[in-house]
């Protein structure tokens, strides 16, 4: 719906004095949030990107009075370079965007399908971005002028992360924040153990390697990594990704050998959530003789930057470097039908007793 529809549907309330304001009628917004991205692969937008992110304290913790000095003076005078040939080389061009913005766009309109044939005008589907836009305040702001008194709030991680999860919660508090008349809100909780999240994807392991000439020695599920200091404060990330893979190899029936977990991405001195992918895929070729691997990212519902890139070229030369022979990438769920239909349910659960039927 747009704004322009919002405002046609508004009207004024019974018995309210004539120059009373016009409300639109109300609904419920259901707001997919995802990561985010930059606008442009070039220097300006990726430094403008990367300083939002990486100012995050969610994301970095250390003491602002260390880390924006080096982040302002050392990180953010070379790391956009670096990064925008990474974007560069996964670039949507034809869209002018990232392949997480396409995915995201096409994750959306599915999902707002789903939600229009089950409950029509009650609903409005949209998304934002963490970091980058659409921003979430600038859709929160939408979604309470076209009449929204009740926001699901759904963070697109199966997994819950201080450095996900939360601070995708944060940024949609602090947009509430600047509402007049704010909207009832839920936030939907991680559905690492879905069992439709789990079956899609089993799925898309089973295609993957029913297309395959040779069945692969392992799967490595690779999740993003996180300070392993933030498993020992609490953070119940590590534990979640541990029994996503347990679910997905009892759902295939396979045994230990054939599936492990690791994390990628590391970021910084301290130590990370191990073993470290990009170490694990050597070692496994090297010293356990698996020349022939596949590997998923099932903390990501769309492919991005550390999937496209990093896993298909950073950790695969790693492989390949140590003796591997074949390397498969697995994609993400994306806006694969069976991802669709476990998306709908969780945000179907989470809407009870919100919306008649």
């Amino acid at each position: 719906m747009t704004m322009l529809d919002a405002t046609k549907q508004a009207t004024c309330p019974v018995h309210a004095p004539t120059d009373h304001p016009k409300v639109a009628a109300p609904k419920v917004g259901i707001l997919l949030a995802n990561l985010g991205t930059p606008d442009d692969h070039s220097y300006w937008p990726m430094r403008r990107y990367l300083n939002e992110f990486l100012s995050d304290r969610r994301v970095i913790d250390y003491s602002p009075w260390l880390w924006q000095p080096l982040l302002q003076l050392v990180i953010l005078t070379k790391r956009p370079f670096s990064s925008g040939e990474a974007y560069k080389s996964i670039w949507n061009e034809e869209a002018g965007e990232s392949p997480l913005m396409t995915i995201t766009k096409d994750q959306t309109a599915k999902i707002k399908k789903e939600m229009t044939d089950r409950y029509g005008d009650q609903v409005m589907v949209d998304f934002c971005m963490r970091y980058g836009n659409p921003s979430t305040k600038s859709k929160v702001r939408e979604m309470v002028d076209a009449g929204c008194r009740q926001i699901l709030f759904f963070p697109l991680y199966p997994h819950y992360a201080g450095a996900t999860s939360a601070t995708a919660n944060d940024q949609f508090f602090r947009a509430l924040m600047d509402e007049k008349w704010q909207p009832a809100v839920r936030t939907v909780d991680p559905y690492f153990e879905h069992p439709l999240y789990i079956e899609a994807l089993a799925q898309s392991i089973e295609r993957a390697y029913a297309n395959m000439e040779t069945r692969p020695d392992i799967l490595v599920c690779s999740y993003h990594g996180v300070p392993r200091r933030y498993l020992m404060e609490g953070d119940p990330y590590h534990c979640q990704c541990q029994k996503t893979t347990r679910l997905l190899k009892e759902r295939l029936g396979w045994d230990d050998t054939e599936i492990t977990t690791t994390f990628q991405s590391r970021f910084g001195p301290e130590e990370w959530l191990k073993p470290y992918t990009v170490e694990e895929v050597a070692r496994l070729a090297e010293e356990e003789g698996k020349k022939n691997i596949a590997v998923c990212a099932p903390a990501f519902s769309a492919d991005c930057i550390e999937t496209l890139e990093e896993i298909n070229e950073e950790i695969k030369e790693s492989f390949e470097e140590a003796g591997g022979e074949h390397f498969t990438y697995i994609p993400c769920l994306n806006d694969d039908d069976a991802h669709i239909t476990a998306l709908s349910a969780v945000i179907e659960e989470n809407l009870s007793g919100w919306i008649k039927t």
